[in-house]
């Protein structure tokens, strides 16, 4: 506890690091109040119907995503979600268009156009739900909640909708510039951190009113969640140490050889980015159900929307495990680390220079993201195991990756970059060890 506190001084003594925590904090906050400013012509007292649709299913998780704003009827209740779904396709095509290739080789002017296409990209998606969502609200809410309606009411909402969710984007990329952390993922972190009161809550009244167990079944509960939470940090922070063996060389007037160090390949090089990356996708039927009008349509939304369904989950495993290969895929390159390692004299004990080293670390590579993309799909889909176990609805998605690991990830990520501030300062850090191992940092970094 002292060296906690001595922690938040030093902290404090930092002035460059206290503007981007202090940033940080009022950015989010502009996001959780605008999270309960419902959209203009509605009345905030005749949602009751709406928060009870939301209470369970894929549209309480996609409730959970945007911190209570799409069951408040928010200008914010389409959350960041239209955005990752535009970075997934953006993505996507930089491997099979050759125009996205040539963007990603050109280093930061790429990048920016990269960044200006996924916006334009996510005006589009956002032009699509919106409509989705005010139908949704049409049908769910009673004539009396609206106090103006018809065709002024959808594009005014619309634009307003879209706005929104734009603003939060514009908020994401403002955190991650001047603050701390990354900002989109602060923003999906500090939405689900909000529900959670309100899902221990839903659950301990469930224990002692309703499911039974009482006390002991809800402690046994937090016992396991405790156990899903350590599994989920060892996931996180897991490496393989690669031995590069460096030859030797004369530097200036100094001799160096036999310089051993490690490439540390992460088990779970994508981090949690194939879960938010499936999650987007897996809530596209329920945007197509607005739209739908034949029975085919609506039983296959249906069944994909049913949390606890097999299709659902069997889906939404699949997608986390390819994703998982796929990110670990753009975000690690064997090719570029066998020549850094070639300039710089270094090989791998056993292994050829060049073509060999390659094929090495590739293999490595897939050999050790099969059992952490299969854990982290085994993750993902445990809410459904504990919603037919009886855990309440809410407090089941704690239990999953959609929210515990995103919660795991993004915290640790952030506290590394508040580490690093403090050591370059020649501070102590936030552990005794002085290092905080987060899922960022690239494969290919040596130490």
């Amino acid at each position: 506890m002292k060296k906690f506190i001595e922690t938040l001084k030093n902290i404090y003594k930092i002035e460059d690091l206290r503007a981007r925590l202090g940033l940080t904090l009022f950015l989010l906050l502009i996001y959780r109040l605008g999270s309960y400013v419902a959209l203009p012509g509605i009345d905030p007292a005749q949602l009751g119907q709406l928060k009870q649709q939301t209470s369970d299913g894929l549209l309480g998780l996609l409730d959970m995503f945007s911190g209570g704003a799409f069951s408040n009827a928010s200008v914010f209740a389409l959350g960041i979600m239209p955005y990752i779904s535009a970075s997934i396709v953006i993505q996507l095509l930089g491997i099979a268009v050759p125009y996205f290739q040539r963007l990603q080789k050109e280093g930061e002017s790429g990048r920016r156009k990269i960044n200006q296409i996924t916006r334009y990209l996510t005006v589009l998606i956002l032009l699509f739900q919106a409509p989705a969502y005010l139908a949704n609200l049409t049908f769910q809410l009673p004539s009396e909640a609206f106090a103006v309606s018809g065709w002024m009411f959808k594009l005014t909402s619309t634009i307003i909708l879209t706005a929104g969710s734009m603003f939060i984007m514009w908020l994401g990329e403002r955190i991650t510039d001047k603050g701390i952390g990354n900002g989109i993922s602060l923003i999906i972190m500090i939405g689900i951190i909000a529900r959670l009161p309100f899902a221990v809550a839903a659950e301990f009244v469930s224990r002692i009113e309703q499911q039974g167990g009482g006390m002991v079944m809800f402690l046994l509960e937090f016992v396991f969640l405790f156990v899903v939470f350590m599994g989920s940090i060892l996931l996180v922070q897991g490496t393989r140490r690669i031995p590069v063996q460096y030859a030797k060389r004369i530097v200036g007037n100094k001799q160096y050889g036999g310089v051993r160090q490690y490439i540390p390949l992460k088990v779970n090089a994508a981090g949690v980015m194939p879960i938010i990356f499936a999650q987007a996708i897996m809530f596209v039927p329920l945007t197509l159900t607005q739209f739908a009008q034949s029975e085919s349509l609506s039983g296959f939304a249906a069944a994909m929307s049913n949390h606890t369904g097999f299709w659902y989950n069997f889906s939404q495993f699949v997608l986390v495990v390819l994703f998982t290969y796929f990110y670990t895929a753009i975000t690690v390159n064997p090719v570029q680390m066998a020549e850094d390692m070639k300039k710089n004299g270094g090989f791998i004990p056993g292994v050829k220079p060049g073509k060999k080293t390659v094929e090495f670390l590739d293999t490595v590579m897939s050999r050790i993201t099969l059992p952490g993309s299969i854990f982290l799909g085994i993750v993902t889909i445990l809410p459904a195991f504990a919603m037919m176990a009886g855990i309440n609805t809410q407090f089941a998605y704690f239990y999953g990756g959609t929210s515990l690991l995103i919660l795991v990830g993004v915290v640790l990520d952030t506290l590394q970059q508040i580490e690093s501030h403090l050591l370059m300062r020649h501070y102590d850090g936030l552990m005794k060890s002085g290092r905080i191992k987060g899922r960022t940092g690239g494969g290919a970094a040596m130490y």
